[in-house]
């Protein structure tokens, strides 16, 4: 019983801002990287940002300056703070983690639920 639950989506006009939460619960003995992905309707699900367990950060070209990652592995949450948002940055949003399971050996990918995110005047 891992889940992934993600909250902070909704609806924007063009240059605002959101700020995109993903807390894992359940059986978790650590968290490795953590990633957030996006897809739009008739598009390819992309990654838009990781941080790895180590702290290091990539973002995809399109959101580069103007997303930033970021964790706090207390509370096993990642964040996802967008700003200058722009009409191509809709999508609905998942969060991605890979996470040892307390009593098992080997990494699992889980994904959470999915937030929209509309940017729109």
């Amino acid at each position: 019983q891992v889940q992934l639950v993600e909250s902070g989506g909704g609806l924007v006009q063009p240059g605002g801002s959101l700020r995109l939460s993903c807390a894992a619960s359940g059986s978790i003995f650590s968290i490795g990287a953590r990633n957030w992905y996006r897809q739009a309707p008739g598009n390819q699900r992309e990654l838009v940002a990781t941080i790895t367990g180590g702290g290091s950060t990539i973002y995809a070209d399109s959101v580069k300056g103007r997303f930033t990652i970021s964790r706090d592995n207390a509370k096993n949450t990642v964040w996802l703070q967008m700003n200058s948002l722009k009409p191509e940055d809709t999508a609905v949003y998942y969060c991605n983690a890979d996470i040892l399971k307390h009593g098992t050996r080997d990494l699992e990918g889980y994904w959470g639920q999915g937030t929209q995110v509309t940017v729109s005047s």
